[in-house]
């Protein structure tokens, strides 16, 4: 196993998303869709190369295909199950998130906050339209404690920015 480089956020999400079951790159480009994609972009070439890399230091254990598409599946390693642990209990004291608002680009570039705020307050109720409607459908279920925490700050998120950009109009 390398100790060369440290693990990245995208490193923890291959390890999180494998934890719970194997599987493809494939398959975690789809679990990432189904949900921690609307709280964290991950671009779908990443989880190729880190499940590799993964794999290649000892935290994936790879089962490639002997024929056809040669698919290779990745499950999780005791080392892998450490590092996601480790991380996991990590107090998270200084980790700050960042904005990465296209229309907070625009505006801090130079771009008309009037012309900018009527189409990103339309995209925020729009997403907290679609998270509160989630919110409903999943309250059949019983949702783990986590994504559930998760979608509760993602819908107060847009509820602050629709306030924000409504503000600017």
């Amino acid at each position: 196993m390398s100790g060369d480089r440290e693990l990245t956020p995208t490193s923890y999400i291959v390890l999180g998303l494998l934890a719970e079951e194997p599987g493809t790159p494939y398959d975690l480009k789809a679990r990432v869709a189904a949900g921690l994609g609307n709280f964290w972009s991950v671009q779908h070439a990443q989880l190729y190369t880190e499940t590799a890399r993964l794999a290649s230091e000892g935290f994936l254990d790879e089962d490639r295909e002997t024929e056809g598409r040669r698919r290779k599946t990745y499950s999780i390693t005791k080392a892998g199950r450490a590092a996601l642990s480790a991380w996991l209990d990590e107090d998270a004291v200084g980790e700050l998130p960042e904005i990465r608002d296209p229309g907070l680009l625009k505006v801090y570039l130079g771009a008309d906050p009037k012309v900018i705020a009527a189409a990103q307050v339309a995209a925020h109720k729009a997403r907290l339209k679609e998270w509160e409607n989630l919110k409903v459908a999943l309250s059949t279920f019983e949702v783990p404690t986590g994504p559930g925490i998760t979608l509760d700050a993602g819908i107060n998120y847009a509820r602050v920015s629709v306030k924000f950009w409504s503000s600017l109009l």
